[in-house]
């Protein structure tokens, strides 16, 4: 918790930081400041990161592992004509799986991560702390001192300052940004749609191999259907568990494709190996012709699932994944894709089922059984990441509020989304049912992917100027690089819109439109509310009874608001004779971190003189933490009130003015003091700057838990001892939880566009979405709804 005290600040003094808020009237001051430092989310020991690693494979790596199902016939869906094709295409994914898997996401992308969570709000998150992009400007200067937040500082001359300046000069570069992430995100889920429909039927179709004239297309269709159902079905069981169950399936798997693969280098033709030399791309390249560039669309499939691994870095740490990576997944692909190279050019007429055609005979059926198992368990990388990107989204204001449970105690980024994991089985249905065929699929999926890896670039370009502050050629080679191959691969796409790549950009700008209208929603709301809220003056000028009868009881009035009275307070006293006689306006606010510890969730400050009896106390929280029934808010937050009351007490009872600060990072030693104390002051709170109040709430047992009012000794003061006697009867009394039920409207004067998103989309949006209450686990029978419309 943190508590606030009077305090004047001079800007340029390094003892600024950490101030607390000012215990003031200035209810308007600016809140856009941000800082902190780091902390690693995983410090696990060398057992339990080989531990993870394994586990990894199940979680992670099943999409990208599964990829030699189908690359081949994609990439040559109207046969083989020159065996140099399948040389230079193999040639093409060797150097594809070296230069975007291993050099640019798992050594570089995932260097990015914000402190252990991956995906593109997570990047977006890290630019937000480093230039003032938010378009929700709700922060505090105090939001600086969490603990979980780092920013680094510029040189005004240098080129990210430069960088920055620009990106925040115009409204419009910070919404160009916004829905460039918003982009990245909609083509995540589109791959939670497309991987499973692809790799099961990719699976599936083993079955009518060796029977073609026995099995049909719709037999394949509807084992796969069966499958995927029972896939989303397991979702509720949690990553922890599923990644257990699929691990060991996905090691064999790999090791399965990896000896295969080298056997039949082996037995067919060892001269694939000259692919490793990139001479065969030139020559495959320069032979020309449409087919040949557009095969580029089926060789992209070989590093698919990479999208799916920077987002599911919330499920592992990074040294876990890179180690699965290198020492199982790289080697085993290679040996994989050659061999089936190898197969081909002995063979090329079975392009269509390369690799079950090169499956030794008498290993068949056990080889088609793990495939198929492998197969869903690629499904599981793009739903966890589909999951933890939501959940991103979701906290930073861009996703409809759904229910978010968390499946793992210890680690707490392993999370299930219920609405969106049926909508993910639906549209996943409608897909495999609907094209029936693995090459249409196919050219979805590398439309989806390309997008996603473009996305990932541009947002890696500002990270690298503004939080690694790279040298200018580094930057330089990394997005040469990049684009170079990925600008390549979606060129080739492009031909392939009409064949089943429009799928991924229907179902992109669907979620777009969704969460692009919900977040602007949002906005909007904020800023009305800001325009409208209360002055203080108006407050002051009601007197203490605030011209109304004063109740027994707490009322907890819940806003957006940061700072200044909230509008709906005006209109609920303004219309109602009477208020309790503590009233607490209540702020839940998403910061642009992973997490905020339990310890600094709360800012408590006091509005008005003492007799108003009316705080502020703002729970912050990050993209990472939830609001579970188990965490006893209503608890904390009265225990971070009681606190406030008995340090506000403390600091007047030795203050010789009435200004003071609080600064700097507490030690256990200084907490125990002020919760032990007996009203003597300690040797560190001899000088008016105190070493931090940032963690008092840290408490060490039930016992400091109890708000019944003790004295803490002799020395603490009687109007200390009456007004925690005075809460404490308010709050016996019972609690009221005060919520605005807004309708938001577009003004008549609108445009007809904002008319459709506010009046049509937003309002449907908010009609299906879970209520805040039910978010906030807010009881039912002590909560009262405030009705108001908002014009826009």
């Amino acid at each position: 918790m943190e508590m606030t005290s009077r305090v004047e600040v001079e800007e340029d003094s390094d003892n600024n930081k950490g101030s607390m808020w000012d215990l003031d009237q200035k209810l308007d001051q600016p809140m856009d400041e941000e800082a902190g430092r780091l902390r690693n989310t995983y410090r696990v020991s060398q057992l339990l990161l080989l531990r993870l690693a394994f586990q990894s494979l199940g979680v992670v790596y099943g999409d990208l592992g599964t990829s030699p199902l189908y690359v081949f016939y994609n990439t040559f869906p109207h046969g083989i004509k020159d065996p140099e094709d399948v040389i230079g295409a193999l040639s093409l994914i060797i150097y594809s799986l070296t230069l975007i898997p291993l050099l640019k996401y798992v050594f570089v992308v995932c260097r990015a991560n914000d402190n252990g969570q991956g995906g593109t709000f997570a990047l977006y998150s890290l630019l937000c702390r480093h230039a003032n992009v938010r378009t929700i400007p709700n922060q505090h200067r105090t939001d600086e001192e969490l603990t979980t937040y780092s920013r680094s500082t510029f040189h005004e001359q240098s080129f990210a300052a430069k960088t920055q300046r620009w990106l925040e000069r115009y409204v419009f570069r910070k919404n160009a940004l916004l829905i460039l992430v918003l982009v990245g995100t909609c083509m995540v889920i589109g791959d939670g749609i497309l991987t499973p429909a692809i790799s099961v039927l990719s699976a599936s179709g083993g079955i009518k191999v060796n029977h073609p004239k026995l099995i049909s297309n719709d037999v394949v269709t509807v084992v796969a259907v069966v499958i995927l159902v029972g896939l989303f079905s397991m979702q509720h069981y949690g990553t922890d568990k599923v990644g257990w169950l699929f691990a060991p399936i996905v090691l064999l798997w790999f090791l399965l494709i990896g000896g295969i693969g080298l056997f039949n280098i082996w037995k067919y033709d060892t001269s694939v190996l000259k692919a490793f030399s990139p001479v065969y791309i030139y020559r495959y390249l320069r032979r020309g012709g449409k087919d040949r560039w557009t095969s580029l669309g089926g060789i992209m499939l070989s590093i698919t699932g990479i999208e799916a691994l920077f987002a599911d870095l919330a499920h592992f740490p990074v040294a876990a994944i890179q180690i699965a990576f290198t020492v199982v997944v790289f080697p085993c692909l290679l040996l994989a894709y050659s061999g089936q190279a190898a197969y081909l050019m002995q063979n090329n007429e079975h392009v269509v089922d390369a690799f079950y055609r090169s499956i030794p005979q008498s290993i068949y059926w056990p080889v088609f059984i793990v495939a198929t198992a492998a197969a869903v368990v690629a499904s599981q990388a793009t739903i966890s990441a589909t999951f933890s990107i939501i959940k991103q989204a979701l906290a930073l204001g861009c996703f409809p509020r759904v229910k978010v449970v968390h499946t793992s105690k210890k680690f707490l980024g392993q999370i299930y989304i219920p609405d969106m994991n049926w909508i993910l089985m639906i549209l996943c249905i409608c897909v495999t049912a609907g094209f029936q065929n693995q090459s249409q699929i196919g050219n979805a999926y590398g439309t989806a992917v390309v997008i996603v890896m473009l996305v990932t670039t541009f947002l890696m370009i500002l990270i690298m100027l503004l939080v690694w502050r790279c040298h200018w050629i580094l930057v330089v080679l990394f997005t040469g690089l990049s684009l170079v191959v990925e600008c390549t691969y979606f060129s080739a796409v492009l031909f392939k819109i009409d064949q089943g790549g429009w799928v991924p950009l229907v179902i992109a700008a669907a979620f777009l439109v969704i969460m692009y209208v919900w977040h602007y929603g949002t906005l909007k709301r904020y800023e009305f509310e800001m325009h409208s809220k209360v002055s203080m003056a108006w407050i002051v000028g009601l007197g203490p009874s605030l011209g109304l009868v004063r109740v027994p009881g707490i009322g907890l009035v819940y806003t957006e608001l940061a700072s200044g009275v909230p509008h709906i307070f005006s209109h609920f006293i303004t219309n109602l004779p009477a208020i309790h006689s503590v009233v607490v306006f209540v702020c839940v606010k998403y910061l642009p971190v992973y997490t905020v510890p339990e310890e600094e969730r709360f800012l408590v400050k006091r509005i008005g003189p003492k007799n108003f009896h009316m705080f502020r106390c703002v729970a912050r929280y990050g993209y990472k933490d939830l609001h579970k029934k188990d965490d006893d808010f209503e608890k904390k937050l009265f225990e971070s009130l009681f606190l406030f009351v008995r340090l506000e007490s403390m600091m007047e009872g030795f203050s010789d003015s009435d200004e003071y600060s609080l600064y700097g990072q507490e030690t256990e030693r200084s907490r125990e003091a002020l919760l032990n104390s007996n009203g003597n002051m300690s040797p560190a709170f001899a000088d008016p700057t105190i070493s931090s109040i940032d963690s008092i709430v840290q408490f060490k047992s039930p016992s400091q838990a109890n708000l019944t009012v003790r004295s803490s000794g002799q020395r603490s003061s009687q109007a200390e001892v009456d007004e925690r006697e005075f809460l404490n009867n308010c709050r016996d009394a019972g609690v009221v939880h005060i919520m605005g039920n807004t309708v938001v409207r577009a003004r008549r004067d609108s445009r007809f566009y904002k008319k459709i998103a506010v009046d049509y989309i937003y309002a449907f949006l908010r009609k299906i979405c879970r209520e805040n209450s039910m978010i906030l686990n807010v009881p039912h029978e002590s909560l009262l709804n405030v009705g108001q419309i908002f014009y826009v």
